[in-house]
């Protein structure tokens, strides 16, 4: 049993690493900006601080338990708190990515949310997808200021500072990720022509209705 343990975790720390190339790859992370974890049993593993992903190997990646001590080589992201604090609010949360991609980052830098232009908007939970108050990197005022914007969504801009997403395991986050930059985009090159026509609450009510099944596991 220990065995099986062991194999599994060496294969998260891979798969955990895979991602954080995958992000930089895809251009919504370059050099050490922005950060990545999955859930596991007793806390999390997450990307070391300061650490680009082409200078890290799978044993860098750090384990930090649901009471917030942290193992390993390196220390794990400044970023670990929200991390943490999200994995323990949402069970749903099966990997969480950060990042500093561009389009997110430009509307995060105007602090404001992305109203219902498009109805993919909801494949994020709502019929908006909210910008979190600035607090410094680090602090557990971010990371309030995350888990409020974060109510029933599972996206968010961090205000001067990026975006947020998470899904129910790494390659379902990195694909939100990667979707949710594409809406930024489109909202920022929108603006550009004028403000958008959008979508009613009952026309988002109907689509936030069908994204309840919209991507998710066929049941067995």
């Amino acid at each position: 049993m220990k065995l099986s343990v062991h194999k599994e975790l060496r294969e998260l720390r891979e798969r955990l690493l895979a991602t954080a190339h995958a992000m930089s790859a895809a251009g919504l992370n370059k050099g050490t900006a922005g950060n990545v974890s999955v859930r596991i049993d007793g806390g999390m593993l997450i990307t070391p601080s300061g650490m680009p992903p082409a200078a890290c190997g799978p044993d860098d990646m750090a384990i930090v338990g649901e009471d917030g001590t942290a193992s390993g080589p390196l220390a794990p992201s400044s970023e670990w708190r929200f991390h943490h604090d999200l994995y323990a609010r949402r069970p749903e949360a099966g990997a969480i990515l950060h990042a500093h991609a561009p389009f997110a980052t430009s509307l995060a830098c105007q602090r404001i949310g992305i109203p219902p232009f498009h109805y993919m908007i909801a494949r994020f939970g709502g019929n908006t997808v909210r910008c979190a108050r600035y607090a410094t990197f680090g602090t557990q005022a971010l990371s309030d200021n995350i888990l409020a914007a974060m109510d029933g969504r599972s996206a968010c801009l961090m205000a001067n500072h990026g975006m947020l997403v998470f899904g129910r395991d790494l390659d379902n986050a990195l694909d939100l990720a990667i979707e949710f930059e594409t809406l930024c985009e489109q909202y920022w090159r929108t603006r550009q022509l004028g403000e958008p026509v959008l979508l009613s609450d009952a026309e988002m009510a109907e689509v936030v209705e069908c994204f309840r099944w919209y991507g998710k596991p066929r049941a067995s």
